[in-house]
């Protein structure tokens, strides 16, 4: 004795959102209890942004919104809304890997790779607010982080090794524009 009615359930409600992913810009219309990691994951094809415990503990599914390392499985897409959004896969340049990548694989900072992307994201963040971090920095900066394979001693080192990859490469190009004294022909005839 079911009518009509029963059978259709009501629409779920439905938002806007507008943001940007790795530098393109994205419009969506999502569930408002959607997860960021399910719709970078599901909807934006990031398949870097890893979903671990779902409650904001290890880390592996950390991403930049707005430069900030967040945990993913802890915001709604919604909340996102007008945001730049940066997965692993938006550090890499040309099919290049950025420094922090380059300086995981040559430091051997990973071995099942699960935890690597949040790691890479945390560390971009560390890094830009603080370029020269010493060990405990570095750390206390990591701490969100949860590697259940490697150990930490690797992805250390890997923080120091991008830190001072990084540091030479900012130098580099403040030297390339560079002159030598004199070279303009003004020196002391």
């Amino acid at each position: 004795m079911s009518s009509e009615s029963d059978s259709q359930s009501p629409a779920r409600p439905t938002e806007a959102v507008s943001l940007s992913v790795n530098g393109e810009d994205l419009s969506a219309t999502v569930e408002p209890r959607l997860k960021l990691s399910d719709f970078l994951r599901e909807e934006c094809g990031q398949r870097g942004v890893r979903v671990g415990c779902e409650h904001g503990v290890c880390g592996a599914c950390t991403v930049l919104v707005d430069g900030e390392a967040v945990k993913s499985c802890l915001r709604y897409a919604v909340q996102v809304d007008g945001s730049d959004v940066t997965t692993v896969e938006g550090l890499t340049e040309e099919g290049d890997l950025h420094p922090i990548q380059e300086a995981f694989h040559q430091e051997h900072a990973l071995q099942c790779g699960f935890c690597t992307s949040g790691f890479v994201l945390a560390t971009k963040e560390l890094l830009d607010r603080e370029p020269d971090p010493d060990r405990e920095t570095i750390e206390r900066g990591l701490a969100d982080n949860i590697c259940r394979c490697t150990g930490y001693q690797n992805i250390y080192d890997a923080v120091d090794r991008a830190a001072t990859d990084l540091a030479d490469a900012s130098n580099e190009d403040r030297t390339d524009g560079a002159t030598e004294p004199g070279a303009d022909g003004g020196g002391d005839d």
